[in-house]
């Protein structure tokens, strides 16, 4: 591994599994990233199998710290008990038990959403920011992450609070994918943006609130119309931030 990084994260997604060697001193990748394809059938063991060979090609040493960043909500110690965008086999698995032996090395895992969330914190457009963040995906669904004073809330799933009683679940009326399939023009999606984060900031009060995932790139279409007194503002590390707070994790884990 290239003596400028610090640390390894790995993302875990259903299309593609991407590692990098991290650059802490700089939030960013020391090496190019490498992409390899989910395997269609996403097994523990098949999964295992390319984060290992991914290790292998980056020649990662045994003392640089190794983190994870994994589509599904991970309580140390406990096993899996619910999984969406990978194979059902992983429900009832200790996910960093299962990587940790399949690597041949100690690995922290971190759910996916709030390695990016830890990303923007402490590399990224929420850097330096104090008190609560909540940084926000919208992509498939809605994903969150809670930062208070830099310390991390794990596992919300901020996406399914209730809007109304007609839209039961958040992630179902305001998505990116939902804008898309039901092509909502910008504005008319910041109106739905606007209830979802105006609920978000009466139940929480935070201090900033982030928005990533690929629709952060045309955030000027949309934020400016999202009618809440908390800041609002862009993600900046977009694709980076799983591989960068995945990383960032592990070596605070060491």
């Amino acid at each position: 591994m290239i003596e400028t990084a610090q640390a390894f994260g790995v993302d875990i997604g259903g299309s593609g599994i991407k590692a990098a060697p991290v650059d802490l001193a700089k939030g960013d990748f020391a090496e190019p990233r490498l992409k390899i394809l989910t395997p269609e059938v996403s097994t523990p063991q098949a999964v295992a199998k390319i984060v290992k060979q991914q290790l292998d090609h980056f020649e990662v040493p045994e003392s640089a710290p190794v983190g994870i960043a994994f589509p599904a909500p991970i309580k140390p110690g406990q096993k899996l008990d619910f999984m969406a965008n990978l194979d059902q086999s992983w429900i009832g698995v200790d996910v960093t038990e299962a990587f940790s032996e399949a690597c041949g090395r100690p690995v922290v895992v971190v759910n996916d959403a709030d390695a990016a969330g830890l990303a923007e914190v402490q590399f990224g457009a929420a850097k330096g920011q104090d008190g609560l963040v909540i940084a926000t995906t919208l992509g498939t669904g809605i994903g969150t992450a809670l930062i208070y004073n830099g310390a991390l809330i794990p596992n919300t799933e901020l996406g399914h609070i209730m809007l109304s009683p007609k839209h039961l679940d958040a992630e179902k009326y305001a998505s990116s994918a939902v804008r898309e399939n039901e092509e909502l023009g910008y504005k008319k999606w910041a109106k739905r943006l606007t209830k979802y984060y105006g609920l978000m900031e009466k139940y929480f009060n935070p201090d900033l609130f982030t928005v990533g995932g690929g629709v952060s790139r045309q955030s000027d279409k949309f934020l400016p119309y999202v009618d809440i007194k908390t800041p609002i503002v862009p993600a900046t590390l977009r694709n980076q931030a799983g591989i960068v707070g995945a990383a960032y994790y592990a070596s605070t884990k060491q």
